[in-house]
């Protein structure tokens, strides 16, 4: 399941980059606008601020943007970040995952085919087809 951190991470985002006058927008127009608690889109900045996919910008006139093109975000890379892999199952999430039963593991191949369905779909919608 999407939590709310990925959930509100998108909104902020598209609210980014519909609201783009070249520069930097206050969080509590986006908070007001998105009806999302200001005190937790902190969070939630902080870390996409963090990971270069906004940028952000403290005093008057600060605010946040986007650090690249919309069209240049995939959703499958915001929401790795704000919620971790998007792999169901241990074995698939981590490389070094030692399963004694993996070479006769009869699930493996149906849960590789679902993981590859998940990433395919997030990782092929860009920002700019939520827009």
């Amino acid at each position: 399941m999407i939590s709310t951190r990925g959930r509100y991470a998108l909104r902020v985002l598209i609210d980014l980059a519909q609201n783009n006058t070249g520069s930097y927008i206050p969080l509590k127009d986006i908070a007001a606008r998105q009806e999302i608690s200001k005190k937790y889109l902190e969070i939630i900045v902080k870390d996409m601020v963090n990971a270069g996919l906004i940028v952000g910008a403290s005093g008057k006139g600060g605010g946040y943007m986007l650090n690249r093109e919309p069209e240049a975000y995939n959703v499958g890379e915001i929401l790795e970040l704000m919620e971790g892999t998007l792999s169901s199952v241990a074995c698939l999430a981590d490389k070094n995952y030692q399963c004694s039963r993996r070479s006769i593991c009869k699930t493996l191949p149906m849960w590789e085919e679902y993981d590859s369905l998940v990433r395919g779909f997030f990782y092929g919608k860009k920002l700019t087809d939520l827009l």
